[in-house]
């Protein structure tokens, strides 16, 4: 035991661990239970991390130990580890294992238990018995092929997380090499972390790789990931993305760091559809359907070619049909790629069994300190609302008052503030309702771009403002999902969906990129004090303090 009143954790029998940010080994601390404890809130003085059954199964298939997990928490105590909590990281920690799928020569795909009381129990469970087959000496079942993923998720709910070592199948042959040079001349090399975390997922073609999400900060290069997957698995690939502005980001990126041509690349999206070796497809026309009792047509798409790799771009946005198709594709490999596995459905579990365990992830401030994104300034500002607002807001229905909030007409008087403040900056104004971002774009006379605005226009206006034609932007929704606008250092955001942590991740990496200027990035968020804004707002600085960022609150009267 080295616990000390000095030092920054207090571990409760209840499995929550409280973090003293103001102790003196409170960084150390964080960097040693962060990858098996789930932050859960972190306010100014004391951060509350869960220890989750699939905070630790994550690590526990990344390779960590539960010894190691314990002895984290022992040498960061401020008090004696009550016992319970250290039998409890055991108890789940083992689990990950104790069943396992592996391919027979002779049998096909195989469910073995570690023994036969446990295939007593899962044999008689209501969600997990139906998928098995014929047991075979007590402690294997055989298990249809199509029932692959069905089984990882009935396992996972019924606590018995499962490590499939079936293996995968062979897709069709790809040769590509990543480039030395871009194709504007430019040296090109992968990054440390973004080879380390491709080789964590392959894990030179082992049955143990594979399958996973590599999470990354938004702006650290997760395409790159992908790519440098792509070059070693050598097959072809299908890439899910969230919108065409992404697909055409994965493009540009293929095609300037790879060898692969234009006739290896095809698109399916709603403009065109083609397959190649490698496909770039969006969610969003795998979920079409023209009425919602007919089939979603596209999803075929998954069985048109013998992809030899599937990543999921965006993983934490993947929509319910893909996740049951996903189930179905369990001989393939699959790549998530994400800045945050926070899923505001609650499906985490569900990414954890379809599309694979956390692999690698890096803290954002470890990617800031050594200058591969952005150093980012987080400020929320508090804005009282009008006299006659401050009355309708109260006698509104509780579901309309937080639009009302939202739509503060005096968050306009501080943006152009903001502006004024920020001169010379490259700005991205980001909201919710296109009301008031018409309002903004009218005021500022910046471009507007919104779920309407055409695909050629939205790569004109970005082209703009890339070449510093225009300075700053006005966007919808539809600019919190794969911007390529390195040079964005300001980001006003003016509205939000809720509480949503997902959001604020995607909107703070928009200005996360490293600027050739050496500028800070600012984050601002208005807020209309008072308000149920408020509220959702703390929900959203959840995640900045996850991240490791310190953010100030300005109070205007």
């Amino acid at each position: 035991m080295s616990y000390s009143p000095d030092n920054a954790l207090i571990i409760q029998s209840d499995r929550t661990v409280l973090l003293d940010v103001h102790a003196a080994n409170a960084e150390q601390a964080q960097v040693a239970i962060a990858p098996f404890a789930e932050l859960v809130k972190s306010p100014e003085h004391i951060h509350t991390y869960q220890l989750s059954p699939l905070s630790i199964w994550n690590a526990r298939a990344a390779g960590m130990a539960v010894t190691d997990m314990v002895a984290a928490l022992e040498e960061n105590a401020k008090y004696p580890m009550p016992e319970s909590v250290a039998q409890e990281l055991e108890t789940m920690g083992q689990r990950y294992g104790l069943a396992v799928l592996r391919q027979h020569r002779e049998q096909g795909l195989v469910l073995m238990v570690v023994d036969e009381a446990l295939a007593e129990q899962l044999q008689r469970h209501e969600q997990v018995g139906p998928l098995l087959g014929e047991r075979f000496s007590g402690i294997e079942f055989a298990i249809a092929l199509a029932h692959r993923g069905s089984l990882k998720q009935a396992l996972l709910a019924a606590g018995y997380p499962a490590e499939d070592l079936a293996g995968y199948v062979t897709g069709d042959a790809l040769t590509l090499s990543l480039r030395e040079k871009t194709l504007s001349g430019q040296p090109f090399s992968l990054r440390s972390y973004q080879q380390k975390a491709a080789d964590l997922f392959y894990q030179s073609g082992h049955a143990k790789g594979g399958s996973g999400v590599i999470v990354l900060p938004c702006g650290a290069g997760k395409t790159m990931v992908g790519m440098a997957t792509m070059a070693e698995i050598q097959q072809h690939t299908l890439i899910l993305t969230s919108n065409l502005t992404s697909v055409r980001q994965w493009r540009r990126e293929l095609l300037d760091k790879t060898s692969l041509t234009e006739d290896h690349i095809a698109e399916y999206s709603g403009d065109r559809k083609a397959t190649g070796p490698v496909t770039l497809a969006t969610y969003q026309i795998l979920t079409y359907r023209a009425h919602k009792d007919e089939e979603f047509r596209h999803l075929g798409l998954f069985d048109q070619q013998d992809w030899g790799l599937i990543i999921y771009d965006e993983v934490h946005l993947l929509p319910a049909p893909v996740f049951r198709i996903t189930a179905t594709l369990q001989a393939r490999r699959r790549l998530g790629l994400t800045a945050t596995l926070i899923r505001e459905d609650g499906h985490e579990g569900d990414v954890f069994s379809l599309i694979g365990p956390k692999r690698y992830d890096v803290p954002w401030r470890d990617l800031e300190t050594q200058g591969f994104i952005a150093t980012a300034h987080c400020t929320e500002i508090r804005i009282p609302q009008p006299e006659d607002w401050q009355m309708d807001y109260a006698m509104a229905p509780r579901r309309q008052q937080f639009r009302i909030a939202a739509e503060n007409p005096r968050k306009l008087e501080v943006v152009k503030t903001l502006l004024e403040k920020e001169a010379g900056h490259r700005i991205l104004i980001i909201g919710e309702y296109i009301s008031q971002l018409k309002s903004i774009a009218a005021l500022v006379d910046f471009p507007l771009i919104t779920g309407t605005t055409s695909q050629a226009d939205r790569e004109k206006i970005y082209g703009a403002f890339r070449q510093g034609d225009v300075s700053g932007l006005v966007l919808s929704r539809v600019g919190n999902f794969a911007l390529d606008l390195p040079d964005a250092d300001v980001l006003i955001q003016v509205s939000g969906k809720y509480g949503s942590r997902q959001e604020e991740a995607q909107r703070l990496g928009r200005i996360l990129r490293p600027k050739q200027t050496g500028n800070n990035a600012q984050f601002y968020t208005l807020v209309s004090s008072r308000t149920c804004e408020e509220d959702f707002a703390q929900h959203r600085q959840l995640f900045l303090t996850e991240q490791g960022y310190r953010y100030q609150i300005e109070v205007l009267t």
